[in-house]
């Protein structure tokens, strides 16, 4: 069995095992609403769910995919807030050396596909949907290179993750600036002040489950009452989530060398363990929860329901379009997403990286050639997740989100099509040439 050797790693096995499961639930979503039961695709995410007490200010009241994308994404949002606090922290963001590269094809990731939407979009009906071309789908970009199997190095898939994570984090800024409602500032003040505490218990190693609970569905509430969007609640949640240990590592090892001693004592049974192995074996259970830190056992206890559930969740509340006449009038708008998708992305990632290079700004990262960014690039054109997310933040109350969503899919494939072909060839040509070489 094939144990991952550090946390990017283990974030990328997680990733492209429910990128399946992602894309499974992405067809079945579209499947639905374009069958005979199209009706009741749309009738089941539009039924209203409230939550508290009628009549008063403490109610929430909202359509279940609203309960989804303003719900459910802020647990998606809180692990993306870990995943960055942890490569800050530990990961491939640590020293400016490692992460100039990903910082500048981000960069480039970012502008250039919002730069071409703005370009090729002249008029004002639509012009909101310009955060949509500038996403990554981690799950969905690594999933693809996933299926090249063995022959992708290490290093192409650390360079993907970690520009896509800044991506991320580019994302979250324009959603909490640009996409966030009218701003109720007393709300703010409070969810602030509320993070301001989770903070300082942070500095003094105190974390609790069920205070972090308590506290984040209360600032979930008041940002949303705020009027910045919920999800970002998440992120700022995770950052104040402690990341020192609560044992240093050497009472850890003398702990459990005493435990082991106990258990290996200890006369074996055929079918059931003795009262004493059983002690030893929830001393051990008990000591390695306590060395790990609350912000490691957050991220490793939400990477399955994030890819297995929340995801694809979401994935089936959103990618679920009916494709009719009326949702192909606005081919333009379609054409706009899908090439600055595609186009703004390659373009973007390639020129940026290859400047920050030959600028002597950033360093190429071991293993790979700019004929593998390129095909990188291409997957980086891979929206899905965060652009339907942002597709449907610029779109809600307007009759293009159908259209938008159609955009979406439409780059989606042909960059993830491009981007598999492209790498396929490049890591094959380097495979030959690696088997020709004299030895």
């Amino acid at each position: 069995m094939k144990i991952a050797k550090n946390p990017v790693e283990t974030f990328i096995n997680s990733s492209t095992s429910g990128s399946y499961i992602l894309i499974l639930f992405t067809v079945i979503a579209l499947v639905w609403a374009n069958s005979p039961w199209q009706e009741s695709y749309h009738t089941f995410w539009s039924e209203t769910f409230a939550i508290g007490f009628s009549n008063t200010d403490f109610i929430i009241e909202k359509p279940l995919y609203l309960w989804v994308n303003d719900g459910l994404m802020t647990i998606f949002f809180f692990y993306v807030g870990l995943e960055i606090k942890r490569e800050i922290l530990d990961g491939e963001l640590t020293t400016m050396r490692k992460a100039s590269m990903p910082i500048f094809a981000a960069l480039g990731g970012i502008v250039v596909p919002i730069a071409i939407f703005l370009l090729l979009h002249d008029q004002d009906r639509g012009a909101s949907g310009w955060g949509i071309p500038m996403a990554t789908d981690i799950a969905f970009s690594l999933g693809i290179l996933n299926l090249l199997g063995k022959r992708v190095p290490l290093g192409l898939k650390i360079f993907l993750t970690t520009f896509a994570i800044i991506d991320d984090i580019g994302a979250i800024l324009v959603i909490a600036t640009f996409y966030s409602h009218e701003m109720h500032l007393s709300y703010l003040f409070i969810a602030l002040g509320i993070l301001t505490f989770l903070a300082f218990l942070a500095y003094k190693k105190f974390h609790s489950k069920y205070l972090l609970l308590i506290c984040g569905i209360a600032v979930w509430i008041l940002f949303l009452k705020s009027g910045i969007h919920p999800t970002i609640a998440g992120v700022l949640l995770a950052l104040v989530i402690p990341s020192a240990r609560n044992m240093n590592l050497d009472n850890f090892f003398k702990e459990i060398r005493s435990s082991l001693n106990v258990f290996e004592k200890t006369k074996a049974r055929k079918f059931v363990l003795s009262n004493k192995q059983q002690d030893a074996v929830d001393r051990i259970n008990l000591i390695t929860d306590r060395v790990q830190t609350p912000m490691q056992q957050l991220e490793n206890g939400l990477s399955g329901w994030v890819a297995i559930v929340i995801m694809p969740v979401f994935a089936l509340a959103n990618a679920g379009i009916t494709i009719n006449l009326d949702s192909l009038n606005e081919t333009q708008l379609i054409s706009q997403i899908a090439i600055a998708m595609v186009a703004g992305k390659v373009i973007g990632i390639s020129l940026f990286s290859y400047l920050a290079y030959k600028l002597k700004i950033a360093v190429l990262p071991t293993g790979i050639n700019f004929k593998q960014i390129i095909g990188v690039s291409f997957l980086g054109g891979v929206g899905f997740t965060m652009s339907l997310f942002i597709a449907e933040l610029a779109f809600r109350s307007d009759d293009l989100l159908t259209t938008s969503k159609i955009g979406i899919l439409l780059g989606t494939v042909v960059a993830g099509i491009a981007g598999y072909f492209i790498l396929r060839i490049q890591l094959k040509k380097k495979e030959e040439e690696k088997a020709s070489a004299p030895h």
